[in-house]
């Protein structure tokens, strides 16, 4: 089932959200509804609080080459176990930000430690693109968007423009 996305600011999106305490159906059931929400919007990356969920769930699957398979990762309780010195530069953009792209710098290399929808403690090394995503989403889990590392007055004219488009979409 698709879900709505938050637009920013809203005040979630800046809330530092609780750890799964256990992977339920109810959970897997949200992680399905996440992915179909990302893919649906569409996106290459999902957080639980973009859903107005407040728990450690995030949702990615970073392959665009066409006719690749698609290869979507559901992680709970995602956290980064080291990052590399060398960065990388995205022009980053959100689901909750729509419309609006920055150049963020991050680590270019990280090892990410998550619990699977099975249960089972996983861990990978996140690589390029795959590496900024999974950042911006265990972001998301911490409260952080990916403007809050540009200087404040570009941050505040995007926030201007998603106050407008929050307006505009509640007279819809």
């Amino acid at each position: 089932m698709k879900r709505p996305i938050l637009i920013h600011p809203d005040p979630r999106l800046k809330k530092v959200c609780a750890p799964v305490a256990d992977i339920s159906d109810d959970l897997r059931q949200l992680a399905d509804d996440m992915l179909e929400t990302m893919y649906d919007a569409p996106g290459i990356g999902l957080a639980a609080p973009q859903i107005g969920v407040l728990e450690r769930l995030i949702v990615l699957d970073c392959v665009k080459e066409e006719g690749a398979a698609a290869r979507p990762l559901v992680m709970f309780n995602p956290r980064i176990l080291a990052a590399s010195d060398e960065t990388n530069v995205y022009e980053e953009g959100c689901l909750s930000i729509p419309e609006q792209y920055a150049e963020v710098t991050r680590p270019r290399v990280v090892d990410v430690e998550w619990i699977d929808r099975d249960g089972k403690v996983r861990s990978e090394t996140f690589d390029g693109l795959w590496a900024t995503c999974v950042q911006h989403e265990i972001d998301h889990l911490d409260g952080k968007l990916f403007i809050d590392y540009l200087k404040p007055l570009k941050r505040q004219m995007i926030t201007r423009k998603m106050q407008k488009l929050k307006r505009e979409r509640a007279r819809l």
